[in-house]
């Protein structure tokens, strides 16, 4: 099962009514993929002034809008409004949550997507000048793509296919029909106990979520730690939250079979590491395992691009092995965030019409997962000469406030100059910005520590690690010199 967008979305990010236009006899830019590389690629080549075809398939604004970011994050901010009430009496606010209206949470969650489809739809771009296309691109040519039996012949190309769920081979698990982030967000039962298999990103945030908002959730994760690109610590921290919240982790744990009744119950048997056989029952599994890239019907062969499973090959420009072929987004980056597609996009604009060399750095990708705790990261993290100044909330006078116990900021620097940071907590992906520009442009520590910022917030912990800073810089030759002077002074 695949998403399908419900009819209000579709009149705007796949209209019924729309009919393919007669297509340029060629185009300075053909795009395939609506996602966020694509339609940042055809709004931006555009607005340059060149003649851009975009065919998408499916959905305009691709995973972001329809899948993944925008549903994702209304349905965690639901499941905080609930974890806030439980937690009010922290506050002398004694209050309790009587319902949750999933049905209502869910009707939300459309509802926000639905507002936000204006900005990708078929209207707004055909308004900008672009020729859309609704339907499946395949390459003809290494210079031409066909699109519902119209051929599109091109100076420049832009693959932007983005990927779909991994779905892990597991004896009677298609059986099961398990959800996926592209079909979680359409339901309006929600599953009393479910089944989340991948500790990731999406299986962190979703489990979280689901918990909340009052399901018995297990996740089931094979490595031995939650979120594998995060440290042991901070990893560690994500885990005590969801247990804190209730839900059942098993770490070093695969699930060997699932076993399918009448009804929607599922006896799902797990495998631990060191431990005998278990079997728990639910009444639905959510699958977040990875992604796979979109390649397959393409015509990639007739193009000359050559791909593997990690997605389409592409060198340091996002050029392919054909030279007027370009790639962009999650079908050819390790970084398969919304804000990194957006980047590559920016990148293939300026290399593949104006003859650019733009690169786009991965350590000036930002990250955050949107756990509770949230988990954001930027820049360098270790390394030869790099020094680590830590603030922690407990010190954080407005984190006091708001009674928030773990977590902090960790700015990373290398001879005196920022080069990254982690922030960890709430609200970490907001902070993670500053850091993020820090970092860019080299700020020394110094220069931070006089950068004024606005008591109390939690921002002003990153202001704090440049105080750090500067306390090493005040020698013991130094501080003997300060005492003289000053006594001098007296």
């Amino acid at each position: 099962m695949t998403f399908t967008p419900d009819p209000a979305l579709a009149a705007h990010v796949f209209p019924a009514t729309h009919r393919n236009p007669v297509p340029a006899p060629r185009y300075n830019l053909v795009v395939i993929g609506g996602g966020t590389a694509g339609l940042v690629s055809a709004a931006g080549a555009a607005g340059l002034g060149a003649k851009v075809a975009l065919v998408e398939r499916r959905a305009m604004g691709g995973d972001c809008l329809n899948v993944g970011c925008v549903p994702s994050k209304a349905l965690i901010r639901a499941a905080h409004a609930a974890h806030a009430v439980r937690e009010a009496a922290r506050f002398g606010v004694h209050a309790r949550v009587d319902r949750i209206d999933f049905a209502a949470v869910m009707d939300r969650v459309r509802e926000v997507r639905q507002g936000i489809s204006s900005h990708d739809s078929v209207a707004r771009f055909a308004s900008l000048g672009v020729d859309v296309f609704l339907g499946d691109a395949c390459f003809a040519s290494r210079g031409s793509a066909t699109v519902d039996g119209a051929t599109l012949a091109f100076a420049r190309a832009v693959i932007a296919t983005g990927g779909r769920p991994a779905m892990p081979d597991i004896p009677g698990l298609a059986a099961a029909a398990p959800l996926t982030n592209e079909t979680v967000f359409e339901i309006d039962a929600q599953p009393s106990r479910l089944l989340v298999i991948g500790g990731g990103p999406i299986g962190c945030e979703l489990a979280q979520a689901f918990q909340r908002l009052g399901s018995e959730v297990t996740l089931v994760q094979a490595d031995g730690t939650l979120l594998g690109r995060e440290s042991p610590e901070d990893a560690g921290l994500v885990l005590a939250a969801l247990e804190a919240d209730g839900v059942i982790v098993r770490t070093r744990s695969r699930v060997s079979r699932v076993e399918s009744a009448a009804g929607h119950a599922h006896r799902v048997h797990i495998d631990g590491d060191g431990r005998s056989e278990e079997s728990v029952e639910v009444d639905g599994i959510l699958v977040a395992t990875g992604r796979r890239p979109n390649v397959e019907g393409l015509g990639l062969e007739q193009a000359g691009v050559q791909w593997t499973a990690r997605g389409v090959t592409v060198d340091e420009y996002f050029r392919t092995s054909n030279r007027a072929i370009f790639a962009a987004g999650d079908v050819c980056m390790p970084q398969q965030f919304t804000h990194a597609a957006d980047a590559s996009a920016r990148a293939v604009i300026q290399n593949a019409l104006f003859l650019g060399r733009k690169r786009v750095s991965a350590t000036s990708i930002p990250r955050c997962t949107y756990t509770d705790p949230e988990i954001a990261h930027v820049g360098e993290v270790a390394g030869d000469g790099i020094t680590t100044f830590q603030v922690s909330w407990p010190d954080v006078d407005r984190a006091r406030t708001d009674h928030e116990q773990t977590g902090g900021v960790r700015v990373y620097a290398r001879a005196g100059k920022v080069v990254g940071g982690t922030v960890i907590g709430r609200h970490a992906g907001d902070l993670i910005g500053e850091i993020a520009v820090l970092a860019a442009g080299r700020v020394a520590l110094s220069t931070l520590a006089g950068i004024i910022h606005p008591y109390p917030t939690r921002a002003d912990a990153i202001r704090r690690t440049g105080d750090l800073y500067n306390r090493t810089r005040l020698t013991p030759l130094a501080k003997t010199l300060f005492d003289h002077w000053l006594a001098w002074r007296r």
